[in-house]
């Protein structure tokens, strides 16, 4: 075992104040983070709606939408 008295204590680190460009960086990402939240959220509605109207649409009805390649010279 070592001997306590000559153990030698390492100083932690002290951790360092967050400066302006650290806060300000932060809050651009808060913001970023929820502004891609609620992104994600409207996106993911608008997909449920579509796929819910499609499905109550017939088949034929969806394959006549798509026919713009064939009206074209």
């Amino acid at each position: 075992m070592a001997n306590p008295e000559k153990t030698i204590e390492v100083p932690r680190a002290q951790p360092q104040k967050e400066t302006m460009l650290d806060k300000t960086t932060r809050v651009v990402r808060l913001i970023n983070d929820e502004d891609a939240h609620k992104r994600y959220e409207k996106s993911a509605k608008l997909r449920k709606a579509r796929f819910e109207k499609e499905a109550d649409q017939p088949v034929e009805a969806i394959r006549s939408k798509s026919g713009r390649a064939r009206s074209r010279r």
